[in-house]
């Protein structure tokens, strides 16, 4: 990574300071040093001069500061580093999304704005570039690779291929390619894919991954084709299997059911690999206000049995090493000054933050204000009309009554095909009792928006319609229930409000929450998105039958994900990921 001209002055400066030859700017004293690169922990004051850590020193042995920050008793950690995440997720622009995780020890994020770019296009990925731009938050972007994730499955706002990959590449801002979804388009050498990664390749920066179910070849190949990193894990062996396989493991909180025993394994090894980072991926508000992102891993990490140090060299160090990022993840002179104070190394109670040598938080809340937005935020992304209950009925038109065979998806997370048999009254099929619909309507402008209709199973009995712009990866309007009254209500209060969620029963609204920008975020305080989205998933639990750790509240949004093994309905029809087909609903 090279260095602005501007730096130098600031380095020579930072090495006076260290001298004794000129005070500190700010004085961090009376803490243990976490020192990531040796494990240890260290009794040490540290100095800073500008944006730079200049000297970490004795404790005591200087006092001249024009700040001191008090950190007695307390332990001086890197901030934090998300290794994978999507700010989308958090329902929040970026500036919110900052205010959010900075007074958590967050100081970097590498962001995958690929549901930006879904929705819109190139213009998606120079918003998030802007809008992310001159926060204390640091804002790693990396080009979205599947814009859509499965190509002829399902369609999104745009379509990118090599020379989108190159043109975003060419943006000094992108430090790599985004996850690789298309896995079957990496296997099985298409070009969009062979020119998507191979763009990557050259440009010297990063390509990473999604390798959720890959194992054994298919795993080596997708490794081989020049992937270097995954989030998408399965089991504890498949974590050991991945970075045995060479892979940067992106060990993710998002699934906290697999942390236990991905514990355990680790704790199995010679030793905790360099090759671990950890991530978010997915937040949703609520948890992001209430538990936190980065931190509220670290600290499940650790009740789990890691030891804490392990934790944070994972979370900080690994994680830079592996973003080509050396002034980053470490508390040591010459690096930049991004600090996290904990109180303790098992709760983690953050007492301050520092972003680029300026304090930011003390004790949960932001002390620095923030830029207003410096650009206008993408809204009018819903291009379709309102919809009728005739949308949502379940019909299959010119086919005489009696008998019919529909194909049909079973399963919340892990999806199979399943034989519907049931039968054909006047056009329209009657559902079984345990038997639900899911919809899909293109929201984009680029293609038919009458909605696609499949049966799903083992979704429990629906009382109710639930409705989402925020559908995984292209972002259609999607609704799930039974009853088309109350699927077409949830629909047109989403049309209406420019995109978000929406909860509806018996001919009632429950909960609507707006999420205008892009139809994936809004723009308001943190803690008015977490209360807005905590109502839809209580007024969701009115109409759903929950059965975790697969059948919950967040498998709503990713239902539609048809780049994942499986079936899956997108605005396409009914689709398999894994095989590339696309299935009537009628069995012949």
């Amino acid at each position: 990574m090279s260095e602005a001209p501007e730096v130098q002055p600031l380095r020579r400066r930072a090495a006076d300071a260290a001298l004794g030859r000129a005070p500190f700017d700010i004085l961090v004293v009376g803490g243990v040093v976490v020192d990531v690169a040796t494990c240890e922990l260290r009794e040490a004051d540290v100095g800073l001069i500008g944006t730079l850590v200049a000297s970490v020193h004795p404790r005591g042995s200087r006092t001249d500061a024009r700040r001191i920050l008090d950190a007695t008793g307390a332990f001086v950690a890197p901030g934090l580093i998300d290794s994978h995440m999507h700010v989308e997720s958090s329902m929040m622009t970026p500036r919110v999304y900052a205010r959010t995780v900075l007074p958590q020890g967050t100081t970097t994020v590498v962001w995958d704005p690929h549901e930006f770019a879904n929705v819109l296009g190139l213009a998606g990925v120079g918003y998030a570039i802007e809008a992310s731009r001159d926060l204390p938050l640091r804002f790693v972007i990396l080009a979205p690779s599947c814009v859509p994730s499965a190509p002829g499955l399902e369609r999104a706002g745009a379509s990118f291929g090599g020379d989108e990959m190159a043109a975003m590449l060419a943006m000094p801002e992108v430090a790599g390619v985004a996850e690789v979804m298309d896995m079957r388009g990496v296997l099985d050498g298409s070009a969009r894919m062979r020119a998507i990664v191979g763009a990557g390749i050259a440009s010297g920066k990063l390509v990473c991954g999604h390798a959720r179910g890959l194992a054994g070849a298919e795993l080596e190949a997708y490794a081989a084709a020049g992937v270097g990193s995954d989030h998408e894990l399965v089991s504890a062996d498949d974590l050991l299997a991945k970075l045995r396989a060479g892979l940067t493991v992106e060990l993710r909180g998002s699934h906290d059911y697999l942390l236990p025993d991905c514990v355990a394994a680790l704790k199995a090894l010679p030793v905790v690999p360099q090759t671990l980072t950890l991530c978010t991926d997915d937040v949703f508000p609520d948890d992001l206000v209430e538990k936190g992102g980065m931190i509220d891993l670290v600290r499940r990490l650790v009740r789990y049995g890691l030891d804490p140090v392990q934790v944070l060299r994972a979370g900080t160090l690994n994680a830079a090493m592996r973003l080509q990022r050396p002034d980053l993840g470490l508390v040591a002179a010459g690096r930049t000054a991004d600090l996290a104070v904990f109180d303790d190394l098992s709760d983690f109670v953050v007492r301050h933050v520092v972003a680029g040598g300026e304090p930011v938080a003390m004790r949960g809340r932001l002390t620095v204000p923030l830029r207003p937005d410096p650009v206008p935020s993408p809204t009018d992304t819903m291009k379709l009309a309102p919809l009728s209950p005739i949308d949502f009925l379940l019909s299959v038109p010119f086919t005489e009554d009696g008998p019919i065979a529909l194909n049909a998806i079973r399963g919340a997370r892990f999806t199979q095909w399943s034989r519907l048999d049931t039968t054909l009254h006047r056009g329209v099929v009657r559902l079984p009792e345990d038997v639900s619909v899911m919809a899909m309507a293109h929201r984009h402008g680029l293609a038919d928006p009458k909605p696609r209709l499949a049966p799903i199973e083992d979704w429990g009995h629906f009382r109710g319609a639930f409705a989402t712009t925020v559908s995984h990866d292209s972002h259609n309007l999607c609704v799930f229930g039974r009853e088309p009254a109350d699927m077409a209500l949830a629909a047109n209060a989403l049309i209406a409000a420019g995109g978000g969620m929406a909860v509806a029963r018996d001919g009632v609204l429950l909960a609507v929450l707006p999420l205008p920008v892009a139809g994936l975020v809004a723009d308001d305080d943190p803690p008015a998105i977490a209360a807005g989205f905590r109502a839809v998933k209580d007024a969701a639990d009115q109409i759903a039958e929950w059965k975790p750790p697969y059948r919950v509240f967040k498998a709503f949004v990713g239902a539609s994900l048809a780049c994942n093994a499986g079936p899956h309905l997108t605005d396409v029809g009914l689709t398999d990921g894994g095989t590339g087909e696309v299935r009537p609903l009628v069995i012949a």
